[in-house]
């Protein structure tokens, strides 16, 4: 049997909580012997484009396991392979849509050649029709779901939806540089609360996930996400940190009234009482305009809506407490590490984002699976057969051609 790459294991793994989502999210409104049953009932559709059905007991025993251990329990033994999931990863299902959506006549043989130009596949890894299978599979899907989804998704109790949303911000000179400040925020859709929100120089996912991180720890976890299809909401990790805080993302089909309204209507909220009034100048470090950002969003969040049967969002929030599921800090910060794959050095050194880090000898020459914090704080090997994390250190040159020059030393005596 063919040894499963980390990639394909964490396929299988989203593509088994894609399907007990409904249920774990708690966004499933009938019993979960009902939800077995419906769901045993289905055939599903392989990211290789095969077809799947799974017994009622089956998708039990999933859902038992991502209950006991986390979304980690819902893959595969990495020394198992069925062949179903070695196709089409996240990184090259990613880069399908993306290109497929910004040029929607595009062709599958354009998508597969621009596929071996930039490296992501060889020329024997991945056939015409296998892409082709995999196009009409996910495009039929958002066809058939967007309009009924999106009215589905429109709750009325707190925690339900989250919508979150980004917009450019004003200008600040910092140490005389001109540089575009943006905003990341997330609104909760049924009392309007902000439940995060933050300002950045750089719109991105790390950014992003700084915000819901915040939110996440301060007021639980949302059942659903509300985001649109930008790069940053449809991204792997982000798709990995849905499943891991056990929630669900729905994405918004382009042109379409969605309820990430009640974002786009707060931002230009924003623009019009906050912005407007800014004098610029006075603001000479992204920490004092965060300052004065901070309490708009205070003063929204506490600010009497007359939607609200004249009640602020605050309290419109915290009026449904008992729907607030909270993460322990353990949870938290296991759920919001990145996760990549990287190949180790014969010197047992491996490099992220250009940082160099020290491992033990043994993992020399050998590909890890490695977690981390945005900021590069903690970072750790992360053993897949036993659920361990290792702490990787910050590799020190100085120390280690100490360690070398003794050696030599004493090979010479």
């Amino acid at each position: 049997m063919t040894k499963l790459t980390e990639n394909s294991r964490t396929e299988v793994a989203l593509f088994r909580y894609g399907i007990l989502a409904p249920l774990i999210s708690g966004t499933w409104e009938g019993s979960s012997r009902q939800f077995f049953m419906e769901a045993a009932a289905k055939t599903y559709i392989l990211p290789d484009g095969k077809s799947a059905d799974y017994t009622a007991a089956t998708l039990y025993r999933w859902y038992n396991a991502y209950r006991k251990d986390g979304f980690d329990a819902l893959k595969v033994k990495s020394r198992v392979d069925r062949g179903r999931f070695r196709r089409i990863d996240n990184d090259i299902a990613d880069q399908i849509v993306y290109m497929k959506e910004q040029h929607p006549r595009l062709p599958a043989t354009l998508i597969r050649e621009k596929l071996i130009e930039n490296g992501t596949i060889s020329g024997d890894d991945l056939s015409l029709s296998t892409i082709n299978r995999f196009i009409n599979r996910h495009f039929e899907k958002v066809r058939s779901t967007k309009n009924k989804e999106m009215r589905r998704y429109e709750r009325e109790h707190i925690n339900e939806v989250w919508c979150g949303d980004s917009s450019a911000g004003p200008y600040i000179k910092e140490n005389g540089v001109k540089r575009r400040v943006w905003i990341i925020a997330l609104i909760d859709d049924a009392s309007r609360f902000i439940v995060g929100a933050d300002v950045f120089y750089n719109d991105n996912f790390v950014n992003l996930m700084k915000v819901i991180k915040s939110a996440v720890s301060k007021y639980g976890r949302p059942k659903v996400f509300n985001f649109d299809n930008g790069s940053n909401y449809k991204s792997s990790q982000m798709k990995l940190l849905a499943a891991r805080i056990g929630t669900t993302i729905n994405y918004c089909a382009p042109r379409t009234p969605t309820s990430k309204a009640k974002i786009e209507r707060w931002f230009r909220t924003l623009k019009d009482r906050w912005m407007a009034g800014l004098h610029y100048d006075e603001f000479k470090t992204l920490d004092e305009l965060r300052e004065s950002f901070m309490e708009y969003v205070q003063e929204y969040n506490t600010t009497v809506h007359s939607s609200l049967d004249e009640m602020s969002p605050m309290d419109r929030f915290f009026s449904e407490s008992s729907q607030i599921t909270r993460l322990t800090d353990q949870q938290i910060e296991k759920a919001f590490l990145l996760e990549i794959e990287r190949t180790v050095s014969a010197d047992s050194v491996v490099k992220i984002d250009n940082t160099p880090y020290e491992v033990d000898s043994r993992y020399a020459n050998r590909r890890l699976t490695i977690r981390y914090s945005s900021d590069l704080e903690e970072v750790y090997v992360y053993d897949k057969d036993t659920g361990e994390y290792e702490k990787m250190q910050l590799l020190d040159k100085h120390s280690n051609a100490k360690v070398k020059r003794k050696v030599r030393m004493a090979g010479n005596e």
